[in-house]
């Protein structure tokens, strides 16, 4: 039936276009996961294949920088991790644009134990620490401060070890919905309250789907293809069978358990990470003008982002919202 959805969701080509599929690399920003998993979908079940495109998959992890490989043109797409890369990129007058946001959500996450007094949002600003990595002390902390009124003195350095967390029932964590707190609830007994950043307003996109603009000047039909796939791909992963993904993800990632893949697409579909608010109407990869410039308003407040960037040059609207897929949601 996969290629029923396909057929269904108005993915039309010429009979010749799988025979000549084009090369297309894409190349993630860490290793592979359900959270990359609507991409690895359309490889499994054919969907890049059927508009004519042959992609590649590259998984990223500590030692790949797959975003300095697009740069330097030796991969065709790059998976971005929020708008504040796109920015900076403008401000730096790197010619990088956005076509897709696969996640409506940045899947940041602030942590707390239960029962000690820390279980709202407010009540966070009373805890003994913040265990907070660079990246996100220097980014959305920036704007709890600002929006807020949290102490940057209370933070400490985050390890990417959940025993510091664990042993101080006062302390708040960050992570990614769909990792650390599965992590905790393995090794500290106990689930921890989660507080996503962006249902607080941090309403950045995530997962972005990042190119060259020549790329678009030159082959927009394969942009457009990848996209579209793509789009066809979250769709068939979270409402159908997924099971070749899957398994996809740990041939390339065989630390990566069943257990672990639930809990992500569990965490994906409850918080709505990958469909909700605009992709609701617009389908799956919706960005707007707007909520881009709220974020970016946002970030300029908190003093991450500089003022006066043209932000219309780091996205294009062109290759999204048009509904495609919004009859495969179940």
């Amino acid at each position: 039936m996969k290629r029923v959805l396909i057929a269904t969701s108005a993915l039309a080509f010429s009979a010749g276009a799988a025979a000549a599929a084009e090369p297309f690399v894409y190349g993630t920003n860490w290793l592979a996961q359900p959270e990359h998993g609507g991409f690895y979908q359309s490889v499994a079940d054919g969907t890049y294949e059927a508009c004519g495109l042959d992609v590649e998959i590259r998984q990223g992890g500590p030692q790949v920088n797959n975003r300095a490989l697009l740069l330097a043109g030796r991969i065709d797409a790059h998976m971005g991790g929020n708008m504040l890369e796109a920015f900076a990129a403008v401000e730096q007058d790197i010619p990088v644009v956005v076509v897709a946001a696969s996640f409506q959500k940045e899947p940041q996450v602030l942590m707390t134990h239960p029962d000690q007094g820390l279980d709202t949002w407010e009540s966070l600003l009373e805890a003994d620490e913040y265990i907070l990595g660079d990246q996100g002390f220097q980014s959305y902390f920036q704007w709890m401060i600002t929006e807020f009124g949290f102490d940057p003195a209370k933070r400490v350095p985050y390890t990417f070890n959940p025993a510091p967390f664990i042993a101080n029932p006062k302390s708040v964590q960050q992570g990614y919905i769909t990792s650390e707190p599965f992590a905790v609830e393995r090794e500290g007994g106990f689930e921890p309250n989660l507080f996503l950043l962006a249902d607080y307003g941090f309403d950045t996109y995530s997962t972005t789907i990042e190119v060259m603009q020549q790329t678009i000047d030159e082959r927009p039909e394969a942009v457009k293809c990848f996209v579209e796939g793509s789009i066809l791909g979250w769709y068939n992963y979270l409402y159908g069978d997924n099971a070749a993904a899957n398994e996809l993800i740990q041939a390339d990632n065989p630390d990566m358990s069943d257990e672990q893949i639930a809990f992500s697409i569990a965490k994906l579909k409850e918080y709505g990470i990958v469909d909700s608010g605009d992709s609701e109407a617009l389908g799956i990869g919706a960005m707007t003008d707007e909520r881009m410039q709220s974020f970016y308003d946002k970030m300029v407040r908190a003093g991450v982002s500089p003022e006066g960037i043209d932000i219309t040059r780091a996205y294009t609207l062109d290759y999204v919202n048009q509904g495609l897929g919004l009859e495969l949601r179940n």
